[in-house]
């Protein structure tokens, strides 16, 4: 049980103070949006995959305010978020053949919750899913744009989500058991570096076979490969999107003290350990990874094997991906991983025709 000293140190953190003014405001559409253009998946680099293709045409439709900041801000993001929708939602219909019951969805943080909002409308009663956000402007566009009554959100931060709370909140019933796959989206970064605490408080809402994604800003050991990084995302990408003075606003006010909150990859593989058996970073995108992790060898396989390879010009990837980062078993360091093959609009279409043929042949 996490303490109430840690509890006090999460409320004090720079997510709900010093940072809240610009949450709220970006939320509400009054400041944070781009200047120059909206973003848009390079559908190139998605392989045309069509799940991928599904997933951002629903998704794009559901969009809040704060989408239009975020996807602008770290480099081919949003080619992420579709990719990781896809292999959710078809991990997702898996458990649900499987178990004959819903399977549960929670993403802790991720703003107005478009995420979910669209693995919801798409799972069409075979997912539940959940997002909490302390930002009253997040909860306003959640609902604004719902998109289906799977979709659930919580307004407050992610450690008031007790035992007691999802025991005694109806809206929170269908997550009691716990969730087939929770995703912490660049949160915990902004409420302290002690990922061992943040990491206990979520996983026993893990079930055992569940899967635990993060999509993380990582520190490096070579702060010069750090700022070069930095400065190759804000002069490279976010330059397409915002004037100057809006990016150099945004480092003043939000990245300076952010950094201190982030820590490097050896204490976050160190964190995972003490939770979970496997883990893999997946994804990577200057100092972005996401990583996803297990206690189950099956459903890690399943969860990366699902995705198509990392949508992301091989100039902002500095991994060789999939990455393996813990495998329970000794002597066994390197897992066969291996990407799904995409499901291409042309190749859809060519199989349509040898279908064809052969029905008449």
């Amino acid at each position: 049980m996490t303490s109430d000293k840690i509890i006090e140190e999460w409320r004090k953190a720079p997510r709900l103070n010093s940072f809240a003014s610009f949450f709220n405001n970006t939320a509400a559409g009054k400041a944070g949006s781009p200047d120059l253009k909206e973003p848009a998946p390079d559908q190139h680099l998605l392989q045309n995959d069509l799940d991928c293709l599904v997933f951002w045409d629903s998704h794009r439709r559901l969009w809040g305010h704060f989408d239009r900041h975020y996807f602008a801000s770290i480099p081919f993001r949003l080619e992420e978020e579709c990719r990781l929708g896809a292999a959710i939602l078809a991990y997702g219909q898996r458990v649900w053949a499987r178990s004959e019951r819903a399977a549960t969805i929670y993403t802790l943080g991720a703003g107005e919750g478009t995420f979910v909002r669209t693995l919801a409308k798409l799972g069409d009663g075979r997912l539940k899913t959940l997002c909490c956000s302390p930002t009253a402007g997040n909860r306003d566009c959640f609902y604004a744009k719902r998109g289906s009554g799977d979709a659930h959100f919580f307004h407050g931060p992610f450690f008031e989500l007790t035992e007691k709370r999802y025991a005694e909140d109806l809206e929170l019933q269908p997550f009691q058991d716990g969730f087939d796959v929770l995703l912490e989206d660049t949160t915990f970064q902004m409420y302290g570096s002690d990922r061992e605490n943040q990491f206990a408080f979520v996983a026993p809402r893990i079930r055992a076979d569940g899967v635990f994604v993060q999509i993380e800003k990582i520190s490096h050991p070579d702060l010069e490969e750090y700022d070069r990084r930095e400065v190759q995302k804000d002069e490279t990408f976010k330059a397409k999107y915002f004037l100057h003075g809006q990016v150099k606003a945004k480092k003043r006010e939000i990245l300076e003290t952010m950094t201190d909150c982030e820590v490097c990859l050896n204490k976050t593989i160190s964190a995972l350990s003490k939770h979970f058996r496997y883990s893999a970073a997946t994804w990577n995108s200057g100092n972005f990874y996401t990583i996803v992790s297990s206690n189950s060898k099956d459903s890690l396989r399943d969860f990366v094997t699902m995705m198509i390879r990392p949508a992301i010009p091989p100039e902002f990837c500095y991994e060789k991906l999939p990455l393996t980062l813990l495998y329970a078993e000794n002597g066994s360091d390197l897992v066969d991983w291996s990407w799904r093959d995409p499901k291409s609009v042309e190749t859809t279409m060519l199989e349509r025709t040898r279908t064809y043929s052969k029905a008449f042949a």
